[in-house]
C-alpha cells in the first residue's frame, strides 16, 4: 500500500487527455502518448486519492503571454502550420521540415495546450492552490524566440518563468534533462532575477552542442547561468554528487521564491538517443535533494521534458509525483498496470547498471573538472566558499 508523510504539501498534477493526442510524425521519437501512461500509473497507485492532491485541467496560452519570449511572426507562422496555410518554405523559415521539428496538423493548438498548461501550474502555485504543480507535457527547454528546435514549439519553461517574474518572485530553474536548457539559458543570459542551472550531457557528445560550464551569463546576469556538461555514460552515483556540489548549494544561496525543475527523464540507461545512464531510482534520488534544496516555503513547478523510453518515463514521473505530494508507492506496480504495459516495478533492477561502471573513472575524472570549473566561476558571484 501508498504512504503518505505527514505536513504533505498540496499537490496539483495538470493534465488533459489532449495532451497525448497529437502525433508528431510516424517515426519520431517524441510520443505524446507516453503521457497518458503517466497518468495511468500515478492513477493505479491511487496518487490522486490523496486529500492533498488533485488533477487540474489547463488552459491554452494567449498570444500575449507567448509574446513574452516569442517574435509574433514566429507564433504566426506556427499558427498557418497547424492550420494547413504555410507551404514548405514558410515551414523551413521556422526551421520546420523533415527530422526533428515536423510540421503537422494541429501543432499551434497542441503547443499552445502545453505551453499553457505550464502556466495554468504556475497560477496555481502564485494563486495559493497549490504548493507543488507537475506539468508533464511541458519542459521544451530548446525553443528559440523566433524558431522551433530540438523537438521544441513553443518555450513553456521561460514563459512560466516570466509569470513568475511579473508577480517579483525570484527563480531558480534546474534543468535535470539529458539534453543543455539551451532556450532557457537564452532567455535569461543577461539577467540576475533568474538563475538557470542544467545538468546534461556534454555537448561535445550530444545535441544541441552547447552547454560547457563557460558559458556562464552576460552582464548583470554573469554568473546566472550554470553548465555542468556529464561524459557520456555517467550513471547514478557520479551524477548524484554532481549536482550536491553544483546544484544544491546555488539554490541554497539564492534562495528562490519558485523552484522551477525540468524533469527530462532521456538521461535513462535505457533511452534510445542519449548516452547517460541514470536509473529511476536515481533519477528520483536528484528530485529530492533539489526540492530539499529549497526553502520549505518555496513554491514548487516541476515540468516534463525529454524521455522516449516509454515506460521509463512513466516510472520515472510517477516517482516525482509521489515525491512532490509527499507520496510513497510501492514498488511493484499495480496489477491492472503491470498486465496492460508488462512493467513489474517503479525502480530498475540495480544489476541493469552493472556494465556502465566501466565508465566510471572516465566520468568521475569529467565530471570533477566541470565542477571545479563551476566552482570557480559560479561560486564567487553567490558567495559561496568551497575547500
Amino acid at each position: 500500500r501508498k504512504e503518505i508523510c505527514p505536513m504533505q504539501p498540496q499537490a496539483a498534477f495538470i493534465y488533459d487527455e489532449r495532451m497525448s493526442a497529437h502525433v508528431l510524425s510516424d517515426v519520431h521519437p517524441m510520443k505524446p502518448i507516453r503521457l497518458r501512461y503517466v497518468h495511468s500509473l500515478l492513477e493505479s497507485c491511487g496518487a490522486f486519492d490523496a486529500p492533498n492532491s488533485s488533477v487540474e485541467k489547463p488552459r491554452d496560452a494567449t498570444k500575449s503571454e507567448l509574446a513574452w519570449f516569442h517574435a509574433p511572426e514566429y507564433v504566426d507562422g506556427v499558427e498557418a502550420i497547424g492550420d494547413g496555410r504555410a507551404d514548405a518554405g514558410a515551414a523551413a523559415r521556422f526551421n520546420f521540415g523533415p527530422g526533428d521539428n515536423p510540421a503537422y496538423e494541429g501543432i499551434y493548438s497542441a503547443a499552445l495546450l502545453s505551453t499553457g498548461a505550464s502556466l495554468s501550474a504556475a497560477e496555481a502555485l502564485i494563486d495559493g492552490r497549490a504548493d507543488a504543480a507537475f506539468n508533464i507535457s511541458g519542459g521544451l527547454h530548446h525553443a528559440m524566440p523566433g524558431h522551433a528546435y530540438g523537438f521544441c514549439v513553443f518555450n513553456d519553461p521561460a514563459i512560466a518563468i516570466h509569470r513568475f517574474l511579473r508577480e517579483g518572485m525570484k527563480v531558480a530553474y534546474v534543468d535535470i534533462d539529458c539534453h543543455h536548457g539551451d532556450g532557457v539559458q537564452h532567455a535569461f543570459y543577461h539577467t540576475d532575477r533568474a538563475l538557470t542551472i542544467s545538468i546534461h550531457e556534454s555537448g561535445a557528445f550530444l545535441f544541441p552542442g552547447t552547454g560547457f560550464a563557460q558559458e556562464t551569463g552576460a552582464g548583470a546576469g554573469r554568473g546566472y547561468s550554470v553548465n555542468v556538461p556529464l561524459y557520456p555514460y555517467t550513471s547514478d552515483e557520479v551524477y548524484l554528487w554532481a549536482l550536491e556540489q553544483v546544484a544544491v548549494p546555488l539554490i541554497r544561496a539564492f534562495a528562490p521564491d519558485v523552484l522551477v525543475t525540468q524533469l527530462g527523464i532521456d538521461s535513462h540507461y535505457k533511452d534510445p538517443i542519449t548516452h547517460l545512464a541514470l536509473s529511476v531510482q536515481g533519477f528520483a534520488r536528484a528530485v529530492r535533494a533539489l526540492a530539499d534544496a529549497a526553502s520549505p516555503s518555496a513554491k514548487w513547478l516541476a515540468l516534463g521534458g525529454g524521455g522516449y523510453d516509454l515506460q521509463a518515463v512513466a516510472r520515472a514521473w510517477t516517482s516525482a509525483y509521489g515525491i512532490m505530494s509527499g507520496q510513497s508507492f510501492p514498488n511493484e506496480t499495480p496489477e491492472s498496470y503491470r498486465q496492460l504495459h508488462g512493467v513489474e516495478t517503479l525502480e530498475d533492477p540495480p544489476d541493469d547498471l552493472l556494465p556502465f561502471t566501466r565508465y566510471a573513472a572516465d566520468a568521475r575524472t569529467f565530471a570533477e573538472a566541470s565542477v571545479q570549473t563551476v566552482h570557480r566561476l559560479i561560486f564567487p558571484t553567490h558567495g559561496i566558499r568551497t575547500a
